[in-house]
């Protein structure tokens, strides 16, 4: 996922489809289309855990509140409603249940993605949830709680005339958009890129820009040949695209989990990694999944949740 999905360094734009994202900090998203969201889904509240509620810091018992960081430019994770102000998606739901289960009240800010991280880290967040991809580098910062897993793709105009792929190297000296801070960026565009300079051809040329709807214009306006993100992501904004744009073709790209973000070595992890065990094992993790369009294939189990084993790089 940012991812997914997302990590510390380059960047790939986390689905620069069209433009159905804004610039999140400044309310202008008077572009973005109606989401599908499925509303005959009925999302029911998560009864909250006495025993887990007991278990947060003294401060969060007295103020009942959890400030939760976001970059609200990424459908169907997390996005502004078409009021402009009030933030939605899969991850606010998921949040949202979350801090039910902690018997305490969410409450979102919006946040460029890059900068995200690094408020959790200065104690701006108490916790920050926007589609992370779990990496060895970013373990090293912060703990996680993982919800989904899934992989990257690639967008491309309608009929793909390019014949591009993540999986032949046929993106090497193309054109791709990627967004500044995601995983995409950050690493796998740069591995790629890698890959075709060892194949003895030319690196992928990057585009890379401050807000999603930068890159979907860079896409559909042609100056770019593709963009890539996780593929839960794309699949969602082809819902969205009027068939302007496609997910190339090819299994998806370094699948790994996606997951809250939370201060390092904190006493905030163990209660909301306990609570997202819960909401996950509850009807209430499907229920999200299909008002969101989200495949079975990319949930996970409450076991899951806080095994990183595999994560290696």
């Amino acid at each position: 996922m940012r991812f997914a999905r997302r990590s510390i360094g380059r960047s790939i734009v986390a689905f620069a489809l069209l433009g159905v994202t804004g610039c999140g900090l400044q309310g202008h998203h008077g572009n973005v289309p109606e989401a599908p969201m499925d509303m005959s889904v009925t999302v029911v509240d998560m009864p909250a855990d006495p025993r887990l509620q007991a278990a947060l810091p003294d401060k969060y018992q007295q103020n009942g509140r959890l400030l939760i960081g976001t970059d609200p430019t990424y459908p169907p994770f997390e996005y502004y409603n078409d009021d402009n102000t009030t933030i939605i998606g899969w991850d606010i739901d998921f949040a949202t249940a979350v801090a039910q289960v902690l018997g305490a009240e969410p409450r979102f800010i919006a946040a460029n993605f890059d900068t995200t991280l690094p408020g959790l880290s200065s104690g701006k967040y108490d916790l920050s949830i926007s589609a992370y991809g779990v990496t060895a580098e970013r373990l090293e910062k912060v703990d996680f709680a993982s919800y989904l897993a899934g992989g990257s793709g690639l967008a491309v105009a309608a009929g793909n005339p390019e014949e591009l792929s993540l999986t032949d190297q046929s993106v090497c000296g193309k054109k791709v958009a990627v967004q500044m801070g995601t995983l995409q960026a950050l690493t796998q565009l740069p591995d790629l890129s890698a890959e075709c300079e060892e194949a003895g051809k030319p690196e992928i040329d990057v585009h890379m820009y401050p807000t999603q709807s930068d890159a979907n214009l860079a896409l559909t306006a042609g100056r770019v040949d593709g963009t890539c993100a996780d593929s839960i992501s794309l699949t969602y904004q082809g819902l969205l695209a009027n068939n302007e744009f496609e997910l190339a073709p090819g299994p998806e790209y370094d699948p790994q989990p996606t997951a809250i973000a939370l201060p390092k070595g904190g006493a905030l992890t163990a209660p909301v990694a306990e609570a997202a065990k819960q909401v996950i094992d509850s009807p209430v993790y499907d229920q999200i999944n299909a008002k969101w369009h989200i495949p079975d294939s990319a949930k996970i189990s409450p076991e899951e949740v806080l095994d990183h084993s595999a994560i290696t790089d």
